[in-house]
């Protein structure tokens, strides 16, 4: 099969540092070549891949002190897919909603994996305009502001089982993972950890407008015994981070669409203790991949019980709900599926029933 995958030019593919969008196209156009698939990945010239890469820019964007606007590059990119959409069976786009007007006047076999947080307000009249697009979810609770939208089907994020090694022991710290945001609750697990008299090391970027946040709020915190500000991690260093942790926290205040570094974790042996939010119910299996709460105090509680869970009971889970090898499949089936619509149908594609893995 001829695939086109479209990424977000904000980060390479995959990133250098943070990047969860960016990570998973990676994983997923790595998986699909692999396959056997030809594979062609629209992305940011810094980027390595086994696929045929069409650069949308020199580099990518938010390492690139050059770069002030995001969307002429982007807009740049669309029009270099149209230009080459003969070569292709199907389009697999990662950028929301910018296609989606050319999409439908081009006519092409495409579907859109939705990345984001579906609850903003002005999106409701945009996917109303645009109810005959294709798109999939990363998790059924990413759906619930538009459960009305073209939905071909539920995929969770998958990592390659070989990306972390897992630790059984458990460590004698706690995790924070992720980027310095208010709806992330970094302060949450900072109070978390004091209340449970346990370290936490928090690694995390912080992103141009969230930085006024860090200084005011959260910087002063870091003062506090105990509390370690690593700053952002590459790949590389996920793992001993995760793998040696006794448990990652991940306190959002959020809808949380997916949430990868709760599998990352679990990909180390790791458990999570998350609050209820978003797709947090759905990923993590209560008591077995970690704990899922609804407050401080529970989380705490919850920090009391990570160490007698069984860490290779939470690998296991990972690797049989969330590789990348059964993400690329799914994808795979889902392609399949579209084409046989055939022409006439590519975009009023019947919506598909919501499942979990």
């Amino acid at each position: 099969m001829r695939i086109a995958q479209i990424a977000p030019l904000h980060e390479s593919i995959p990133p250098k540092l943070y990047g969860g969008t960016e990570r998973v196209v990676s994983y997923l156009t790595e998986t699909l070549v692999m396959l056997g698939h030809e594979v062609t990945l629209f992305a940011s010239g810094d980027s390595q891949t086994r696929a045929r890469l069409r650069p949308g820019t020199e580099r990518a964007l938010r390492l690139n002190p050059q770069a002030q606007d995001p969307f002429a590059p982007h807009i740049l990119m669309l029009q270099q897919v149209c230009n080459q959409c003969d070569g292709f069976d199907i389009l697999h786009f990662h950028v929301d909603y910018l296609h989606f007007p050319l999409s439908r006047a081009m006519g092409w076999c495409h579907v859109t994996t939705l990345h984001g947080r579906l609850d903003l307000p002005e999106l409701v009249p945009l996917y109303r305009e645009f109810s005959d697009v294709p798109v999939v979810s990363i998790s059924n609770a990413q759906r619930t502001p538009l459960s009305w939208a073209n939905w071909q089907a539920t995929i969770y994020h998958g990592l390659p089982l070989d990306l972390y090694t897992p630790q059984f022991q458990p460590g004698r710290y706690l995790a924070f993972l992720g980027r310095i945001s208010p709806e992330k609750g970094i302060d949450r697990a900072i109070e978390i950890a004091r209340r449970a008299a346990v370290p936490l090391k928090i690694a995390a970027k912080v992103d141009r407008v969230d930085r006024d946040y860090f200084e005011e709020t959260i910087k002063p915190l870091l003062a506090q015994p105990g509390i370690e500000f690593i700053g952002e991690l590459g790949e590389r260093a996920k793992s001993a981070f995760l793998g040696q942790a006794l448990a990652l926290l991940f306190p959002i205040d959020w809808p949380e669409p997916f949430g990868l570094a709760v599998i990352e974790a679990n990909a180390c042996g790791t458990p999570v203790i998350a609050f209820r939010r978003g797709s947090i119910p759905e990923i993590i299996e209560e008591g077995v991949s970690g704990f899922v709460v609804d407050s401080a105090a529970e989380a705490v509680a919850a920090i009391r019980q990570a160490s007698h869970l069984d860490r290779r009971a939470c690998r296991a889970l990972f690797e049989r709900r969330f590789s990348v090898e059964r993400m690329a499949r799914e994808y795979v089936a889902l392609y399949e599926r579209l084409l046989a619509l055939g022409p006439e149908s590519k975009l009023a594609c019947a919506p598909w029933r919501m499942t979990k893995p």
